[in-house]
């Protein structure tokens, strides 16, 4: 571990000015402001809609001093629980994880003939407050006031843990893992195609991460911040886990709860997943880090990335500790071909482990690639045995166990059995198709809720390639490094990723400023050594944006020249950072 102190930043946010009066915090303010906006109109349709999980008691309990007349869900609208689960089944299957991506919108589960009739009732009624809530609201109609009331996905999942059920479900009691499922597949598919066609629509935006603590904002406040956001570094909200396998490094170093056993893994640099906070004077609103792709795709991600992958993140930063923890499962990703005509995703999971630390006193390895000669069809059968109970997995039999040290970056292209071994501590760099997790053995380990954690053997074995052995591994996946130049004070190096991943790093060692240039991708950056450093705009284009150690920063494609810089408490340390983007 590190001699210097650790100030990673766990509530990051974007400061924007000239917007104060237009943030609103408590139901009181709110509805002050709801009520100021529709002042004395004899008729006022207010329109509520809803990203699913939002908590529909809560929201109307705080408007009421709206003192609306009448009030109408959306859900009048909709097909029953029992015709729209018989409509989405094919995207859920039988998996446990895996089920295949919708590609219907949110209005196909709404009944024409209800819309129209809803639509006509509303039409006549000829004063007071009205009001239309919940998710796809808008689908009725924009009203005279129109409020998108958000949710960060991780709030959406703790939600799914305290007994929520899915968006027209009866499944409360359903484990985390089938609720993450439909709401992976299904759920956030129609919401994210429904909310990313509004945001010029919006009058309001109402921030309920909070339960009775929600903070508002007006449309144009909204669409402002994202626009200021892609013109200048940022920082996601982190959040942080435990799992069966997971260490002690980030308590100490993220400045976590000690109380807990361990924390597994952090989500620092997934937009699809987590959340901006954005700050209009003392008011601090949490918004989805998504909508900022789904709104400014081009300036963000650059005009090549946008047109390869469309508004969709595609690079993934993400935590992974195992300091005093256990092996990883032991692991395959999906083929391009396979995650296409599966599961209906059009890139797969290809990715990287760079090894930020590792115990200094103990042995650190990786699992990657096959062994030489082996039998590929004993391997498979000894693995369906594993996951029956009949017998423990030998993986160093099968698989390469390849010792690792701190600062060393293993390529992981999909097709290629791998898993970080104890003791690690691995910042993974990958393509954002997160959950296309082929495990194939888990150490005879159950989850944290009990059950034996899932195994997909019948997926693995028609995406392992089986040439992927020792020599292999070590010629093309093992600190494929070189260094492109070096000066006093500067040198920066190639560190990956392989011929078959679209995502290109490259390392900064750095003991004075350090010109970066964006090349038309968004970059995804970690300060992996050293206590802090600073990006600045050499045209002061935005306010000297600081980092620490082991934060992940987003630069924006938009951001053409920057400089990252030791600041001055740094100064004489060697500093580290690696950056990827789109090749």
């Amino acid at each position: 571990m590190h001699t210097f102190p650790y100030h990673y930043d766990k509530f990051p946010e974007t400061k924007i000015t000239g917007y104060d009066s237009q943030a609103f915090s408590g139901y009181s303010s709110i509805t002050a402001e709801l009520k100021r906006r529709i002042g004395d109109r004899k008729r006022a349709v207010v329109v509520l809609d809803f990203y699913p999980g939002v908590d529909e008691r809560e929201v109307l309990r705080g408007l009421s001093g709206l003192h609306y007349q009448q009030c109408f869900p959306a859900d009048l609208c909709i097909y029953d629980t029992d015709t729209y689960e018989s409509m989405i089944q094919g995207n859920l299957t039988e998996d446990r994880v895996f089920g295949v991506l919708t590609t219907k919108k949110l209005s196909d589960f709404f009944i024409r003939e209800k819309v129209l009739k809803l639509r006509s009732i509303i039409d006549r009624i000829e004063s007071g407050i009205i009001l239309v809530y919940g998710v796809g609201a808008s689908l009725i109609t924009f009203g005279d006031l129109f409020i998108y009331c958000d949710l960060a996905r991780w709030e959406i999942q703790k939600r799914y843990k305290k007994g929520m059920p899915n968006y027209n479900g009866r499944n409360s009691g359903d484990p985390q893992l089938a609720k993450f499922k439909r709401g992976y597949f299904v759920d956030w598919r129609l919401a994210d195609r429904h909310k990313k066609k509004l945001f010029d629509r919006f009058d309001y935006v109402l921030d309920t991460n909070e339960a009775d603590h929600p903070k508002m904002i007006t449309g144009e406040a909204f669409v402002h911040a994202l626009k200021v956001l892609v013109h200048q570094p940022f920082r996601l909200v982190p959040y942080f886990d435990p799992g069966v396998w997971g260490g002690q490094w980030m308590k100490e170093v993220c400045g976590l709860d000690r109380s807990k056993p361990n924390f597994a893994w952090s989500f620092d640099g997934v937009p699809e997943e987590n959340s901006l906070y954005i700050r209009f004077g003392k008011i601090r609103v949490e918004i989805p880090a998504i909508d900022a792709v789904f709104y400014q795709p081009r300036t963000l991600l650059g005009e090549r990335v946008h047109a390869r992958f469309g508004d969709e993140f595609p690079i993934r930063f993400d935590l992974l500790d195992t300091m005093g923890g256990g092996n990883l499962s032991l692991q395959v990703h999906p083929l391009t071909e396979y995650i296409q005509q599966t599961f209906g995703m059009h890139y797969t999971q290809d990715e990287s482990y760079y090894i930020l630390d590792c115990a200094e006193n103990e042995e650190t390895y990786v699992y990657l690639g096959l062994k030489d000669n082996i039998d590929s069809r004993k391997m498979i059968r000894e693995l369906k045995q594993a996951s029956s109970g009949e017998l423990a997995f030998d993986a160093e039999k099968y698989v390469n166990k390849i010792p690792v040290k701190k600062h060393d970056h293993i390529l992981i292209p999909a097709g290629t059995i791998h898993c970080s071994g104890k003791n690690t501590m691995v910042l993974e760099i990958s393509a954002t198709p997160y959950i296309f997790t082929f495990k194939l053995w888990d150490w005879g380990r159950v989850g944290l809720d009990g059950l034996p954690r899932p195994i997909h053997i019948e997926h693995g074995e028609q995406v392992i390639c089986w040439d992927r052995t020792t020599k292999w591994v070590s010629d093309n996946l093992v600190n494929r490094v070189r260094e492109l130049s070096s000066e006093p004070g500067i040198r920066e190096e190639q560190t990956g990723l392989h011929e078959r991943e679209f995502i290109e790093t490259r390392r900064h060692t750095f003991t004075k400023p350090v010109p970066h240039f964006s090349n038309g991708s968004v970059c995804v950056f970690n300060l992996v050594e050293g206590e802090e450093a600073e990006i600045i705009s050499p045209d002061d284009r935005f306010e000297p944006f600081p980092v620490h150690y082991a934060e992940t920063f987003i630069v924006p494609a938009s951001v053409d020249k920057y400089i990252i810089r030791p600041i001055s408490r740094s100064q004489g340390q060697q500093l580290m950072t690696i950056k990827a983007y789109v090749r």
